[in-house]
């Protein structure tokens, strides 16, 4: 039987998985896109699968991304974080999820949770589905925006290329392949997710 054509080639059953199941398929909820946003940040200059690989390292080392627990770190949370090698050690991104924290909750005071300002920056349906690897853009006007009412909020490490990322992996924006095995299902998902 012939393997699933995925966007991007892989052996390793984990990054599959992920492509299979979670990459593109709406995320809802404040703590879910903040994790995301926050591996999004962690994975800048990294392979995404080293990433996946040290996941529940991220997730034991942050509290499963409870972003009111995560405001609350200080400095010995940076330094003990520093020495985990179960994530990635970087200082400023350990302070920028940190932040992101402190923002997360600033939007939330403020009316707008998290999850309602990433999906109130998705873009027009009649976006065609790209081709190939070179129809993915890095940056879009809706990324740009969402990445200045972020740093608004006080977040780092979100530029405009983190914040797109972040999109895509929260299914803001289906950029399956035409040709993948999942894109369907995934557009069927995002459909019931907008309403």
């Amino acid at each position: 039987m012939a393997e699933p054509v995925r966007c991007w080639e892989t052996a390793d059953p984990l990054y599959q998985a992920y492509h299979d199941n979670e990459w593109g398929r709406p995320v809802l909820d404040e703590r879910g896109v903040y994790e995301r946003l926050c591996l999004e940040g962690f994975q800048s200059g990294l392979s995404w699968l080293t990433i996946l690989r040290k996941r529940e390292g991220f997730r034991a080392a942050f509290a499963g991304f409870d972003p009111e627990v995560v405001a609350e770190f200080g400095d010995r949370d940076v330094e003990r974080l520093l020495s985990d090698a179960a994530i990635v050690r970087h200082r400023g991104k350990i302070e920028a999820t940190i932040e992101n924290a402190r923002g997360v909750l600033a939007l939330r005071e403020a009316g707008t949770p998290l999850h309602e300002l990433f999906w109130g920056h998705a873009p027009g349906s009649d976006r065609p589905g790209p081709a190939s690897w070179s129809g993915w853009p890095s940056v879009t006007p809706e990324s740009t925006a969402l990445s200045k009412a972020l740093k608004k909020a006080g977040f780092r490490f979100v530029g405009p290329t983190t914040a797109y990322a972040g999109m895509q992996a929260c299914g803001v924006v289906n950029d399956h392949l035409l040709t993948c095995h999942v894109r369907d299902a995934v557009e069927l998902d995002r459909v019931a997710a907008l309403g």
